[in-house]
């Protein structure tokens, strides 16, 4: 079956170079639009975690939305975050982010590249006494950098900080479209809010990331691309490969 209408559920990114490239390239229709958005917790929804924020003396984040979450419920709650907290980010964009909240340069602030190893590798020896609270989102778990945690012995809390909220798709005709590609178990759900009698038929899925899997696989939705890989580093080269090999 030849592709030529795809549907990506996010955004349109800032750079479409890519993906205009496709176009041109392939003749292939292609359209944006998220399936859930990112929101934070309300106070009320935080506070049935029973996480007192002052209990910890690092914080660990993984994504700006968690930090605007995290310093908005600690206005709300009237929390001041203490200036010896220590802040452990999973990359450095992350962290560069928190300039928004705090002074950065009086703060203690590490960051990884990306991998729950390099956060762990961060901790160390010298901040392993640390009392850690890892943020999270209510559809994302933190297993792998949870269960590093466990293994060398050092004290966390995880508490979810964001939500993801489904969008209203009913309008959409997701049988017009050749492929799908989905990033998130959130969108998995999404889906079948909005079309809980969804069948597959001829749509191919692309997945993106490891999380994706298991969430379309447990529906039962077979994945005929998966990335990232070492040839297909992003989802437009991912399809460009598939576009090629199914002339």
């Amino acid at each position: 079956m030849a592709i030529k209408k795809i549907l990506i559920s996010q955004r349109a990114p800032l750079n479409e170079a890519p993906y205009t490239a496709l176009k041109e390239k392939y003749g292939v229709d292609i359209t944006f639009k998220q399936f859930f958005l990112i929101e934070p917790l309300t106070s009320r929804e935080f506070r049935t975690q029973r996480i007192n924020i002052l209990d910890y003396t690092a914080i660990v984040f993984s994504s700006r939305h968690a930090i605007d979450a995290f310093y908005g419920l600690c206005d709300e709650l009237r929390v001041k975050v203490p200036e010896t907290m220590k802040y452990f980010c999973t990359t450095e964009a992350v962290a560069m982010y928190l300039q928004k909240h705090i002074v950065y340069r009086k703060r203690k602030i590490f960051f990884g590249n990306g991998t729950p190893e390099s956060i762990v590798s961060q901790i160390g020896s010298k901040h392993k006494g640390e009392n850690f609270l890892v943020t999270q989102s209510d559809s994302n778990g933190s297993s792998a950098l949870t269960n590093l945690l466990e293994a060398e012995g050092i004290a966390y809390k995880t508490a979810v900080f964001i939500k993801s909220v489904s969008q209203d798709l009913k309008d959409m005709d997701l049988k017009k479209y050749d492929m799908i590609v989905f990033y998130n178990p959130s969108d998995v759900q999404s889906l079948y809010e909005n079309f809980p009698d969804f069948q597959q038929g001829d749509i191919k899925f692309v997945s993106f990331g490891k999380s994706i899997v298991k969430a379309l696989e447990e529906k039962g939705i077979s994945i005929d691309v998966k990335a990232p890989t070492p040839q297909a580093p992003s989802v437009a080269r991912a399809i460009e490969l598939y576009l090629q090999e199914n002339k």
